[in-house]
């Protein structure tokens, strides 16, 4: 595989390829080296980060589901002083081609900016993505991107901790998730992903509840596909800024989707769960699909969807 084929540049980073693995699959890394050649990849995003330890939801936390998977993690970490003393410099003596993107949690519009500056020096990190579909706990659990003023706040409190790159992940359950990009971007977002997990509920009926400990979940899997594509094609129309289109990607065409759509990078997940190899067979898959279309560089391909009405 050539790197002019495959590589992108993002907010100012290089990526060796535009496959990334998402955040909350592949923990901060360690955990799936074994199994997964992270230097082959783009990059990593780690499992969310929060100002403090979080216990995270009841079990059961995951179920399967017609056409994906149903999670309800609850955001669990060991908070930034545990995931800066003994995660981050695992990832920064152990990555050199891969980049780093640290998933930022918070409760308040506070917690985002203290996490991201403790975090803003640290070696091993590239970029921050910040996760605005937590629950806001000063404005009754209303999620930070639901809300325009809130969202504004987070990305602004962020981008005065660092100078390092934002990207800024969204719910496909907004109700204009162009507007809310837009709003991200012009706080100091430098790039969006899209998108989060779809708001959802299974229920086993032997026992007349929830199938999750916690009661609702996030829909992840190959039914996110064409949820993450549209709304990528949506705020490609409303921001210039580089997106991550994130949801169903399981094969090199579904890396393809997002890219004509819009997208500049690609975050697998819910694939890499069901098999490890997934990750790195979409990135030869990608490879030989440019090849087989004379696509020269892969960048070529963003946002270049021919609409017909």
């Amino acid at each position: 595989m050539s790197d002019a084929l495959l590589a992108v540049d993002v907010a100012g980073i290089r990526f060796q390829n535009p496959v990334l693995l998402a955040s909350g699959t592949a923990a901060y890394g360690r955990e799936v080296a074994g199994v997964i050649d992270l230097e082959a990849l783009g990059g990593i995003v780690t499992k969310a980060v929060s100002s403090h330890p979080r216990n995270g939801a009841p079990p059961l936390r995951v179920v399967d589901v017609a056409g994906g998977m149903l999670n309800a993690i609850g955001l669990a970490n060991p908070g930034v002083a545990a995931v800066l003393e003994h995660d981050l410099p695992w990832l920064a003596a152990n990555l050199s081609r891969a980049r780093v993107l640290v998933n930022v949690v918070g409760d308040t519009v506070e917690d985002y900016g203290a996490v991201v500056a403790q975090l803003a020096d640290a070696a091993g990190v590239d970029a921050f993505e910040l996760n605005v579909s937590c629950p806001n706990v000063k404005a009754g659990g209303l999620e930070f991107g639901a809300d325009p003023v809130a969202l504004r706040e987070v990305v602004r409190t962020a981008r005065a901790a660092t100078g390092r790159p934002l990207f800024v992940k969204l719910s496909p359950a907004l109700a204009d998730i162009a507007a809310a990009a837009k709003i991200a971007v012009d706080a100091g977002a430098d790039a969006i992903t899209l998108v989060n997990t779809l708001p959802a509920l299974a229920i086993d009926v032997e026992r007349r509840r929830p199938a999750l400990g916690f009661g609702t979940g996030g829909l992840s899997g190959a039914a996110l596909l064409p949820v993450g594509v549209r709304a990528t094609w949506m705020v490609r129309s409303a921001v210039e800024v580089p997106i991550v289109g994130v949801g169903g990607i399981a094969s090199g065409t579904d890396v393809v989707q997002y890219l004509l759509a819009g997208a500049s990078l690609v975050a697998i997940g819910t694939a890499a769960l069901c098999d490890p190899r997934a990750p790195e067979r979409v990135v030869r898959e990608l490879d030989a699909w440019c090849r087989a279309h004379d696509v020269r560089a892969v960048r070529d391909l963003t946002g270049t969807l021919e609409w017909t009405s």
